[in-house]
């Protein structure tokens, strides 16, 4: 089978993903293997490719967002059949033994796997996938727009019940790239109001289009104070910016597995029980209930198709900023 591959984490420029015709895996038990149809190419994987976030072994096959069909069962594969379509998510396995896990907050875990990551992902023809944490496509859902939601889409259904979000209440989102346009049509579902601060002149006219009362620049002044927000640029200098434009009683969720360092600020940022927190990753629930609401909406993903071995220019986009909404690989393009 064909795949792009990660021999040694390089800048983007260098176009470190090769090319390579690999054996295709058989499953083990408990696993399926997953003929791919299309996936999506995350800001994580752009970390995982340059190295600012260390797989545990070299070389991997990245890519987390994977849309296909099950075309091979491991032993002990009961709820699963060959022919299913389904998606695989960024988590790929858990110890299913810890407090967290038991709590339903395996997200946590510390022995938790992440596909494209500790195995093999879905830059590429098929690969291999714990049948337990395969996900159900809806069928109104198409393959390429069901690829964004497997992460990009999830993380930031995820963020905005850790943000708190209410129905009706003023929202704003920093960085407007794959996961903000997804989670901007989730609030506005909820009859939310959206404020977007984002540097790019496209990503603002995409806001627009997609229902934001307002948009601008992290540093620009707001009309009203904010009642939650969500950071997704991995940009740690926008913290300090983004608690002083929310009331008191607050909350913002920085929605980045990587980010530059918080620089020091005053108490006065966060005083008035303004709350601040991280969110990792996401459990197998939050897909079950973000795809149900994604069929629901219906949420529209705005999708930028490339081939396979387009990997590097695809994640070279991502970096640049030069796509809104996700890029998206789709097998059998070229």
């Amino acid at each position: 089978m064909r795949s792009m591959r990660l021999d040694s984490p390089k800048e983007i420029e260098q176009q470190p993903l090769a090319l390579v015709e690999v054996a295709a895996p058989e499953p083990e038990p408990g696993q399926v293997r997953i003929r791919i149809s299309h996936c999506g190419v995350c800001r994580t994987d752009l970390h995982i490719v340059e190295g600012d976030i260390h797989p545990a072994q070299l070389p991997i096959i990245p890519g987390h967002q994977v849309v296909g069909v099950v075309d091979a069962l491991g032993e002990g594969v009961s709820h699963l059949k060959a022919g299913q379509r389904a998606g695989v998510p960024w988590l790929y396995r858990t110890c299913e033994e810890c407090e967290f896990c038991k709590r339903g907050q395996e997200n946590l875990c510390a022995q938790a796997h992440f596909t494209g990551f500790h195995f093999d992902g879905g830059f590429a023809e098929t690969m291999l996938a714990q049948a337990e944490n395969v996900l159900p496509i809806p069928e109104h859902i198409t393959n390429e727009q069901a690829a964004p939601l497997l992460c990009a889409g999830i993380i930031g259904y995820r963020s905005l019940h850790k943000a708190d979000l209410q129905p009706c209440e003023r929202l704003a989102l920093f960085g407007f790239g794959a996961s903000a346009h997804l989670a901007i049509q989730v609030a506005r579902h909820w009859g939310c109001e959206v404020y977007v601060f984002t540097r790019s002149a496209e990503h603002r006219q995409h806001a627009e289009e997609l229902g934001a009362a307002w948009v601008g620049g992290a540093e620009d002044e707001v009309p009203d104070a904010l009642d939650r927000a969500v950071l997704f640029a991995p940009a740690g200098e926008l913290v300090p910016l983004a608690l002083g434009k929310l009331r008191p009683g607050g909350t913002l969720a920085i929605n980045a597995i990587h980010m530059s360092d918080i620089p020091q600020m005053p108490y006065e940022r966060i005083y008035g029980e303004r709350t601040l927190l991280s969110v990792a990753n996401a459990t197998y629930q939050d897909g079950v209930e973000f795809l149900d609401l994604a069929a629901e909406i219906p949420i529209r993903p705005t999708v930028s198709l490339y081939p396979l071995e387009a990997a590097n220019q695809a994640l070279a986009d991502v970096k640049h900023s030069r796509i809104n909404g996700e890029a998206v690989l789709e097998m059998g393009k070229g």
